[in-house]
């Protein structure tokens, strides 16, 4: 069934989990919008066209997430031209190494603003827009900081906590007005270049299942779009068989 007068908005369309997100759901037939901030907005253009030539729709936009101005045009600008939002992801990365000493007060803030505030952003805007409606579904992509931090990873871990406790306050508050929340914990390596890059026996751990694949990934949160009001999904953790919990 097309739904092509609906949108779905992409919040960080990266070349991997953004991608694969953004095919996934111009498969279920939603007009999606993909963002990159402005400088790495052309990057978007294959990816449009991708999903264009598979018979979906989609537009891409150059906004900075953490910019309160630019988000609250562009979700003014989608419900104007495209249509009503019916899922917002939001997906954005910000991970970084920083031994604590050597973690600035400017990475730490750059990473909260780009995790956290963003995220705050993004759930705002699209609360603001679904609420009156009385439907709609607000993803979050977490990490395995989301739960635990690990050594050297002080600014992303405090960044995915907030943006974890974010979407629980969010679901409590916009469950009964209709609005499904969730936030997904991405617990292990994800397929993409820096993987294959940096990961020892990548062709093989890949083989057996060992890695996570984006378009698996994005087949959940379709899944979760699409659960009914009666058993609706707040928190996902997604790993491979083989990884330690």
């Amino acid at each position: 069934m097309k739904n092509n007068d609906k949108a779905c908005l992409i919040v960080g369309a990266g070349a991997g989990l953004g991608a694969s997100l953004g095919r996934a759901f111009a498969g279920e037939g939603l007009t999606v919008c993909l963002t990159r901030r402005p400088r790495h907005r052309a990057a978007l253009d294959d990816l449009v066209d991708d999903i264009e030539a598979a018979g979906g729709c989609a537009r891409a936009f150059g906004v900075d997430a953490r910019r309160e101005d630019e988000m609250i045009a562009l979700f003014d600008q989608i419900e104007a031209e495209v249509g009503p939002l019916e899922v917002v992801v939001f997906n954005v990365g910000a991970n970084v190494f920083f031994p604590v000493a050597e973690t600035t007060t400017r990475v730490y803030s750059k990473v909260w603003e780009m995790a956290a505030l963003a995220g705050f952003l993004a759930g705002r805007e699209a609360a603001r827009v679904m609420t009156p409606r009385g439907r709609g579904t607000i993803l979050f992509t977490g990490a395995t900081a989301s739960l635990r931090g690990a050594a050297g990873f002080s600014a992303f871990a405090g960044a995915k906590h907030g943006l974890r406790a974010l979407a629980q306050s969010m679901a409590r508050e916009l469950g009964p007005k209709g609005v499904h929340v969730a936030h997904v914990v991405i617990d292990g390596a994800i397929e993409g270049a820096f993987t294959r890059e940096n990961l020892p026996d990548f062709d093989a751990k890949l083989a057996r299942g060992e890695i996570l694949k984006p378009d698996d990934i994005a087949a959940n949160y379709v899944w979760l779009w699409k659960q009914p009001k009666s058993a609706w999904t707040h928190e996902m953790d997604l790993r491979p068989w083989s990884e330690k919990w």
